[in-house]
């Protein structure tokens, strides 16, 4: 992209986020924060921020009547999830839903191992039946490794934890045209690699729950 188009691009995002207050947003729920992230410009901000589950969530809504229907059954699933794994990280971003698989979640992978544990298969089997009971999503699957290792194969080795993870899945009776997969080596640590424990949350496994477009179809003739 073009400086210049990045700039235009950067102003039109702060105008439209002006028209949405922090404290509308602060005080709203899961559900009216799907609709109002989505009519504040969805597609932009996913589009500035790019490369990750959370942009791609918010560039994924829908907005409007709509993306309210839609967060409301993201609010319903964000709590199965919840339930079904108690120490994964789960957050409602947008329309849509950030699982965050660590050591907490017991969804760990050992220094350059792509192997799932038995206990990251008991877990998994658990959010595997929330994700067939809500079968009108998209799944985005994100690998990560922490520092140890060289660029390239820690690249292989992050895909090859997220593709882990998906074969679970299917096996599982998750729809395989659901997923897609991202890998990003250690270019995106969310805890520090120069400690053991940092390193242990590094090597982890990112889902996004996103709408499919039968959902979305779905959302728009209840909105209208």
């Amino acid at each position: 992209m073009k400086k210049s188009t990045s700039i235009i691009l950067a102003i039109a995002l702060m105008f439209s986020l002006s028209f949405v207050s922090c404290d509308a947003l602060n005080n709203a729920n899961d559900t009216q924060k799907g609709a109002g992230i989505g009519v504040a410009g969805g597609a932009l901000i996913g589009g500035l921020i790019g490369g990750n589950i959370t942009g791609a969530l918010i560039g994924a809504a829908v907005g409007g009547a709509a993306g309210g229907v839609i967060g409301h059954s993201m609010d319903k699933q964000a709590d199965k999830i919840e339930d079904a794994l108690p120490g994964a990280e789960v957050n409602r971003v947008g329309e849509g839903i950030q699982i965050v698989f660590d050591d907490k979640s017991g969804v760990t992978f050992a220094t350059n191992k792509a192997d799932l544990t038995a206990k990251a298969k008991e877990n998994l089997d658990a959010i595997a039946d929330v994700f067939i009971e809500f079968p009108d999503t998209n799944l985005l699957v994100e690998g990560h490794t922490d520092n140890t290792g060289n660029d390239a194969y820690n690249m292989t080795l992050s895909e090859k934890r997220a593709q882990s993870v998906v074969t679970y899945l299917k096996g599982k009776g998750v729809t395989g045209d659901r997923f897609d997969v991202n890998a990003y080596g250690e270019t995106k640590p969310r805890f520090d690699n120069t400690t053991s424990e940092g390193r242990s949350k590094n090597r982890r496994v990112e889902i996004g729950v996103s709408a499919n477009k039968e959902m979305i179809d779905d959302a728009k003739a209840q909105a209208n």
